[in-house]
């Protein structure tokens, strides 16, 4: 999906001709240039966010934190490749700075990563269609995810359901999430986390903070309510 959008773009492009290229060139050549740069953003951030948006996602990451660095980054391959080729076909846009070139690049990047990030969101809040009135949340979530589940988190009036997989949103609250799983031996650990404890791998101790590591890296925590109980029931040791 992500090449045949960014063919359809490239193509729009090349018939439009923004940044000057409409008055170099023929039509093919103009075409020819902005698919294969769309191409290789797309291979640049279609590619490579997702991969680090899990990543960041499991060591709760913040996207604010991780997400404009990832960005700067990854511009450099398009906005080499775009500028190599176009001063080959149309040496006249050498006259262009590296730096202005790489900052129109940046601009045109942070953009597309906004739109990118809020529209797969959005789908992970509404693609969960298995069943949508069950009240199991497994029963909410995408196949390739599974059926075991590692922890709840509660963001808004989701939660996010996290799996060896991977993870999604689904639409229920936390104690109705929490009432689907009776089958799975686990525990609330924190106001918006229950953890199974199955997935517990280990356990992180830093200083009056507490929180327990699961399967894939991923961090619960414990509130300090929370930790005595814990202890005595084995989830500390």
């Amino acid at each position: 999906m992500g090449f045949a959008v960014s063919t359809s773009v490239g193509l729009a492009l090349g018939i439009i001709g923004p940044f000057g290229s409409y008055l170099s060139g023929t039509l093919p050549v103009r075409t020819a240039y902005w698919v294969v740069c769309l191409w290789a953003g797309w291979l640049a951030f279609g590619v490579s966010l997702p991969l680090l948006a899990r990543w960041a996602e499991a060591r709760r990451i913040s996207a604010w934190i991780w997400t404009p660095p990832a960005v700067a980054v990854l511009t450099l391959l398009p906005v080499l490749l775009s500028r190599t080729l176009a001063v080959r076909l149309w040496p006249v846009v050498g006259q262009v700075g590296w730096l202005e070139w790489y900052g129109q690049g940046l601009v045109i990047s942070a953009l597309a990563t906004v739109g990118m990030m809020w529209a797969t969101r959005s789908r992970e809040a509404t693609a969960t269609k298995s069943d949508a009135e069950s009240a199991d949340p497994r029963d909410r979530l995408p196949a390739r995810l599974g059926r075991t589940v590692l922890c709840l988190q509660m963001e808004d009036h989701y939660v996010r359901v996290h799996t060896p997989q991977g993870s999604a949103l689904v639409l229920m609250s936390l104690s109705q999430a929490m009432a689907g799983l009776k089958d799975v031996d686990g525990t609330q650990t924190h106001r918006s986390w229950w953890v199974a404890r199955a997935g517990v791998v280990g356990v992180v101790e830093d200083g009056r903070n507490t929180r327990l590591r699961l399967t894939g890296g991923l961090e619960a925590p414990v509130s300090r309510a929370r930790v005595g109980a814990l202890r005595e029931e084995g989830w500390l040791t």
